[in-house]
């Protein structure tokens, strides 16, 4: 069942994409006609990442369903910066840096929503809170939504009281206001375009109720919020981020193959999770692939499939091949058909060594002593043992020749060579 023929509500319970409403009734009224919602995005990096990805699919499931999802930007606040999930207050941007993020913002949503330039049933727009909030006075901001909370309320908000119980941090007034900006986001979108719903995760709840209050307040408009689950992994540290950094949308920032390779290696505590969240397979193809993980985790089958469902939506069909390729040729030799980048990228933390272009010209240097040089042998006997038994290769090719010399003819990309002994010990080789 999708939600062609059970209601988004149903698709949207399947996923366990409902974690908090504002209203029981809420699920009930989306499917009962078109809505306008909202969720926001932070543009203080110059790519989305990963952790964004559950949102945007998230609208992209209700413009699927014929809703009018808003991305909205934060321009203004994004000079600002959220204090929810933040341990210390974030460094401010310069309008530059900010014009240079919204541009990529809306690049990368274009990939995933059909954007138009203004919201409407079953359409997309991309909006930035900085033409309403770069222009407001103190004055008005403090008579228009100031008014309306008491100091106490935003006190007991997880996201100010978390950062409060850090005397060595505290929290800046600057911080401390951006709830108050949110809500009035929440406000402006209500009056101008009719928006009723916004929609963000967990971390964001107390900001979403705080937005519907001051509707119903300024306007007796009844507004609702529904948050999401925060994704993470099985130890509790955050979805998307790896040892190497965080995982980018922009494929000159995170490679295709380093993102198939990140999701490739969920486990399998929570890929039936990560499936529902980020992908659009159906759910008889997800219960599936939850079975084939009980019965037959070893194959991996979810794992494979949500790599190349988010590796595809995120980059298209034909670069997820060729990460596809790239995995395969870790132990095969279409290694030497493979790009330099992706080349790189599949080696990433594998042991390396340079040699020198000039001893590669002439006759070339032995196999055995460039196994011991590269680690992959005790001694150059032990590298000719090795070589005797089948368990050297050079490029993925399996070499016999106990006397095989390496010369420049052997270079991949006129500049690297991959040496592996057995299955797992790799080693690449920079002619330099």
């Amino acid at each position: 069942m999708d939600y062609r023929s059970g209601g988004l509500a149903a698709d949207l319970t399947f996923r366990h994409l409902i974690h908090q409403v504002t209203d029981p009734a809420l699920p009930g009224l989306l499917d009962e006609g078109p809505m306008t919602l909202y969720t926001g995005f932070d543009p203080s990096a110059p790519s989305l990442h990963v952790g964004n990805l559950l949102q945007i699919c998230t609208l992209r499931r209700f413009q699927q369903a014929g809703h009018a999802p808003i991305a909205l930007a934060g321009g203004a606040t994004g000079m600002i910066g959220d204090p929810g999930g933040k341990t210390h207050e974030r460094s401010l941007l310069s309008p530059e840096e900010l014009e240079a993020n919204l541009s990529a913002m809306r690049r990368q949503l274009s990939g995933f929503l059909d954007l138009d330039d203004t919201p409407g049933p079953g359409r997309a727009c991309l909006l930035d809170n900085a033409a309403w909030l770069a222009r407001m006075s103190v004055v008005d901001f403090l008579r228009q939504v100031g008014k309306h909370f008491t100091v106490n309320q935003m006190m007991a908000k997880e996201s100010v009281r978390s950062r409060l119980e850090r005397p060595d941090q505290g929290i800046s007034f600057t911080e401390f206001s951006y709830m108050l900006l949110q809500a009035y986001d929440f406000f402006r979108l209500s009056t101008d375009h009719g928006c009723r719903l916004q929609v963000g995760g967990s971390d964001q709840w107390g900001n979403i109720t705080l937005g519907v209050e001051l509707i119903r307040r300024s306007t007796r408009v009844e507004a609702f919020g529904l948050t999401t689950p925060l994704v993470t992994k099985p130890d509790g540290t955050k979805f998307g981020k790896t040892e190497s950094g965080t995982v980018w949308l922009d494929g000159s920032m995170t490679s295709p193959y380093r993102l198939y390779q990140f999701l490739l290696q969920s486990e399998d505590a929570v890929v039936g999770e990560y499936l529902r969240y980020f992908t659009f397979l159906t759910h008889e193809e997800i219960i599936d692939l939850d079975g084939q993980t009980t019965t037959h985790p070893e194959h991996r089958a979810a794992q494979r499939a949500l790599a190349r469902a988010v590796c595809t939506l995120v980059h298209g069909s034909e670069a997820t091949a060729a990460a596809e390729r790239a995995s395969a040729a870790l132990f095969g030799s279409e290694i030497a058909a493979i790009d330099e980048r992706t080349l790189l990228d599949v080696f990433q933390g594998a042991p390396s060594f340079p040699v020198p272009r000039d001893e590669l010209d002439g006759s070339g240097v032995l196999l055995a002593d460039m196994m011991v040089t590269a680690g992959l042998a005790r001694s150059k006997g032990d590298a000719r043992r090795t070589i005797a038994q089948g368990g050297a290769y050079v490029n993925n090719v399996r070499q016999r020749d106990g006397d095989r010399l390496i010369g420049i003819g052997d270079l991949l990309h006129g500049r690297y060579l991959v040496l592996r002994r057995g299955r797992r010990d790799h080693c690449l080789v920079r002619a330099e």
